[in-house]
C-alpha cells in the first residue's frame, strides 16, 4: 500500500542538487548562479573558488553534490558534465522590526531561498 512511484522529471543524461531554505536573499543567490550557468562544471568550480561573493561557498557545495549525484546515482562521465540549469526560487520571510523617530517602526524583511543546479552530460565534439 504504497504511492506509486513517481516518473522522473529530468532526462537520462541529467541530474539536480537542491538546496532549500537558506538565508541568502533569492537576489543575490541568483547573482551567483548566473555566474555559472551553461558552464563546464570544471570552469564553473574555479569561478566559485574564486569568487568574493558570500553565497558563493553555499552554491559550490550544492555544485559538488550535483556532480556526486550524477556520478554516483545516475552512472555520468564527471569530465562531460555542464550546468544546465541553476535557478533560485523564494522561500519564507522573516519579518522583524526596528523603532525609528516619532514612535514609528521600520520593518525588516530577511528573505530566505532555494537553488536547484541540474548538470547534463553533453558529448564531446571532436
Amino acid at each position: 500500500m504504497s504511492k506509486p512511484k513517481r516518473e522522473r522529471s529530468l532526462g537520462d543524461n541529467e541530474a539536480q542538487a537542491v538546496l532549500r531554505t537558506v538565508r541568502v536573499s533569492p537576489q543575490k543567490l541568483n547573482l551567483v548562479a548566473a555566474l555559472i550557468r551553461g558552464k563546464k562544471v570544471e570552469t564553473a568550480r574555479n569561478d566559485l573558488a574564486f569568487s568574493r561573493k558570500r553565497a558563493a561557498g553555499l552554491v559550490k557545495k550544492l555544485l559538488e553534490s550535483a556532480v556526486a549525484n550524477a556520478e554516483n546515482n545516475h552512472s555520468l562521465d564527471v569530465d562531460s558534465l555542464v550546468v544546465a540549469e541553476a535557478y533560485v526560487g523564494k522561500s519564507l520571510v522573516m519579518k522583524r522590526w526596528t523603532p525609528r523617530g516619532r514612535g514609528r517602526v521600520g520593518r525588516i524583511q530577511k528573505p530566505f531561498s532555494h537553488l536547484t543546479i541540474v548538470v547534463r552530460e553533453v558529448e564531446e565534439t571532436a
